[in-house]
């Protein structure tokens, strides 16, 4: 997950070293760090404690959100789903699912631009977009979460979305998952999640991969026999930056 600084205009794609062997991952390289301290955005949280936290993507559906929600339901995890505009008008008795089992849903902005080139007051009609459709869908009042569309940011985009009330939310495990005609199976994203796991990980999964649907289940069985607890971003209460 390596990224570069577009030095130019002041926007970075989020990235990070990830964990190995279980040493904490690392933005320290990135060029980054200072802009998230300032913004108080998640990367890491109690890294002091055994504590997952799982969030998903949702720009589109590809007909596997139901079986990770059932899942979820199952091992009684909770979890954050970041929606797009098109989720929303797509997807309504999914958005309903996902709140009525009591999950977060979070902002991924209502067309998925690159919000670090996006205006200030188009920033807000994107996010604002999302929170009042996801409200008239589910009844889910407060939107307090933002993941930036692909992870571009900038110092400006964090402090507009904290200014309207959100927390910018990026991740800690991730691995390519998104490409729904690179699927490798199960096991293969059991594989690439396991081993990155960390003490106050937040999980970056994308729900249209079959390989994360199928595999869910066993890495929420086997984290928690290596006695991790999986949380809600609202349970987050020390953020770390490393």
């Amino acid at each position: 997950m390596e990224s570069q600084a577009a030095a130019a205009s002041g926007s970075y794609h989020f990235g990070f070293k990830k964990s190995r062997n279980g040493e904490l991952p690392s933005i320290a390289q990135e060029g980054f760090l200072e802009v998230l301290k300032r913004h108080e955005a998640i990367f890491l949280g109690n890294t002091g404690e055994k504590e997952l936290y799982l969030t998903f993507d949702n720009g589109y559906e590809n007909g596997y959100t139901a079986q990770v929600l059932d899942v979820l339901k199952e091992k009684q995890v909770p979890a954050a789903f970041f929606v797009t505009g098109h989720y929303i008008k797509d997807q309504p008795e999914l958005l309903k699912r996902m709140v009525s089992e009591g999950h977060l849903v979070g902002n991924h902005s209502w067309s998925h631009p690159d919000l670090s080139a996006t205006p200030d007051g188009k920033i807000a009609e994107e996010l604002d977009k999302v929170k009042a459709g996801v409200a008239e869908v589910t009844g889910q009042k407060e939107m307090k979460y933002l993941r930036p569309p692909r992870g571009i940011f900038s110092d400006r985009l964090l402090g507009a979305a904290k200014q309207l009330g959100y927390t910018s939310v990026f991740w800690s495990v991730a691995y390519k998952d998104w490409d729904t005609k690179d699927q490798k199976g199960a096991q293969y994203a059991y594989d690439k999640v396991m081993p990155q796991l960390h003490p106050g990980a937040v999980l970056l999964l994308h729900s249209v991969s079959r390989d994360n649907a199928e595999a869910l289940g066993r890495i929420i069985d086997d984290a928690r026999k290596l006695g991790f607890t999986f949380k809600s971003l609202d349970q987050l209460t020390v953020r770390e930056y490393r």
